[in-house]
């Protein structure tokens, strides 16, 4: 009860100032209600979110509890549609819209897309999460935190037997399958490496109900492996590919903005092509340093212009960070950007604590890195900027085909965009918006295309006393955004095959061999989510165009990057209109 008024209390604040209206008054209720209910159908989620209310159950996946959910929504959305939308504040006319399109992707994931019954990396995840969420932030004694990690082990057998009875193997793509595989165990690795050096910590009694937990979960997990290799992988037959209908579907939910799959490619496109120019004119400035006798024709073919950018490329792959250690590099990486940040006053940045840590085993085999921040109901603890090590089984040339690609200025860059100034400093402002509500709904378009937006920032500030391998390599950072973003929607709705993706990504976008496989397993197992960076940043670049010229003369980098960032994470066109004074988009 103590947490469900504390979520009132911080909704009523979002209100403008003055008397809330009845029309507001409402919807602080109905707003009250998502949250109190919402949470509940994952209760490993609410745990990531801060709200530590179920921190003792674990998702129930079966058929009612997912009918139970869509039942709620389309209650809320009648709810909503007897509000009066306008008369509501301005904040909470932008958190209606929110709400209204979650409730409505939500309806589209559960009875279209049902991604439920195809998709075994939402339970490897799941089941990673439902300890590690208890255990990664200090935000209660360890002795409670515990007791829960020991109440969820026991209902994991329960949990397991459930994914086996939801997944359709006819549905489930077989790349899906072999993730799963290797994902499955990393929730053993989080006993081994999380829970059992606390045991000694802990009362006897609590301690043997852990260690009995331990057991049962041990056992649960490696049957379910030998289903999962034995059963579902033999037999997944689904189609990676989703199709144009459901990406557009899936597109619209995603990104929550006027752009269609049409204008993002157009948009993509030219941009490929765009920036592929501004690199040979980077390059130029340093081939010439490394033989000034060259002379550049004044009309160089493509050939000639890829040949000149990828000897460039090649200056900055001479430094290569150690293979076992970019996790201490990215560290020190990150004091650099922070106190360049700090220096030329960019932003404000907040006292939050960020700590880099290696990639917790059940979440690889994905991405490269990822930023983990405290949810918007733990506000104020520790964000991981979490680095995915080498997998042990690649071959040397393997390795350094990726280190060439992670070379020091691509980690500055990386570090730059996961850390600072990017998602942990964005997450920390958006956490102290007063709106719960908006900080669950974030938008994946904002947050990531502010992570873009960042590089090109840091770089035109003059990171690195402007060293030009620096900016050839941030403009590589986004020609492999714009190269995602074709990427991603010609797979699944035009049948692009593996090796044309990976001559467009190793020739067209200068990525290195295991950068453009990566890239190809993330587009295979997701859909639309890398095309979230690069229409974030089209986004976040027209609005400080716009916001410029009305600002004019009052226009600096920090008001309006402080300012931004003011509105926790909504779709950029709701950002628009409250910093622009224009009508909220419905």
């Amino acid at each position: 009860m103590r947490h469900l008024v504390i979520l009132v209390a911080t909704l009523c604040c979002a209100a403008s100032v003055g008397a809330a209206t009845r029309a507001d008054r409402a919807f602080d209720r109905l707003s009250a209600r998502f949250l109190d209910k919402g949470l509940a159908f994952s209760p490993v989620s609410a745990t990531l979110q801060g709200d530590h209310r179920f921190d003792g159950r674990l998702d129930d996946l079966g058929p009612a509890t997912r009918a139970a959910q869509a039942a709620f929504a389309r209650e809320l959305l009648a709810a909503l549609a007897r509000i009066d939308r306008g008369a509501l504040s301005r904040a909470n006319q932008v958190d209606a819209a929110l709400l209204e399109h979650d409730l409505r992707a939500t309806l589209w994931q559960l009875e279209e897309a049902r991604e439920w019954e195809r998709n075994p990396l939402v339970y490897t995840g799941l089941a990673g999460n439902a300890v590690y969420g208890l255990l990664a932030r200090e935000f209660a004694p360890l002795p409670t935190r515990m007791a829960a990690v020991a109440a969820r082990l026991e209902q994991l057998p329960r949990m397991l037997a459930q994914v086996r009875d939801t997944l359709v193997a006819s549905r489930v793509p077989r790349i899906h399958a072999e993730v799963a595989v290797q994902q499955n165990r990393g929730v053993l690795s989080l006993l081994d490496e999380m829970v059992t050096p606390a045991l000694p910590q802990l009362d006897p009694a609590l301690r043997g109900r852990l260690e009995q937990a331990m057991a049962g979960a041990r056992t649960a997990v490696e049957a379910h492996q030998q289903w999962l290799e034995k059963t579902l992988l033999p037999a997944a037959a689904g189609d990676f590919r989703i199709g144009a209908e459901a990406f557009d579907r899936k597109l619209a939910f995603s990104l929550h903005t006027p752009l269609s799959r049409e204008e993002v490619g157009h948009r993509a496109l030219a941009e490929f092509t765009r920036v592929r120019l501004e690199m040979y004119e980077v390059a130029k400035a340093i081939y010439v340093k490394q033989y000034p006798s060259t002379e550049f024709p004044a009309q160089p073919d493509e050939a000639y212009r890829q040949a000149i950018t990828r000897a460039a490329l090649e200056v900055a792959y001479r430094e290569l960070p150690e293979r076992d250690k970019i996790v201490e590099t990215a560290t020190r990486f990150l004091a650099e950007a922070t106190a360049f940040v700090k220096d030329h006053d960019l932003v404000t940045v907040p006292p939050d604590p960020v700590e880099i840590i290696v990639m917790p085993e059940f979440q690889r085999g994905v991405a490269v890195a990822y930023c983990d921040s405290p949810g918007p109901l733990d506000r104020g603890l520790k964000t991981f900027y979490s680095v995915a090590p080498l997998p042990k089984e690649w071959t040397e040339e393997q390795a350094r085909s990726f280190l060439r690609e992670y070379n020091l200025f691509s980690l500055r860059n990386l570090t730059i965009h996961e850390a600072m100034p990017g998602h942990f400093l964005q997450i920390a402002h958006s956490n102290r918006h007063p709106s719960t509500l908006r900080g669950l709904l974030s938008s994946g378009p904002f947050v990531e295309g502010w992570a873009v937006y960042t590089e090109k920032l840091m770089a035109d500030s003059g990171f690195l006393a402007g060293d030009p391998l620096m900016r050839l390599i941030q403009l590589k950072w986004y020609l492999r955004v714009a190269t995602n973003a074709l990427v991603d929607q010609a797979i699944h709705c035009s049948g692009m095959t593996e090796q044309e993706a990976m001559t467009l990504m190793i020739e067209g976008g200068f990525q290195e061999e295991r950068e453009a496989a990566g890239k190809w397993r993330r587009a295979c197992l997701t859909s639309v989510q890398l095309s979230t960076y690069f229409v974030g940043y089209q986004e976040h670049a027209d609005l400080r165009t716009e916001v410029e010229a009305a600002w004019g003369p009052t226009f600096s980098l920090k008001r309006y990057h402080d300012t931004l960032l003011s509105f926790g994470s909504p779709p950029v066109q709701f950002v628009r209109a409250l910093m622009l004074d224009q009508p909220i988009p419905r």
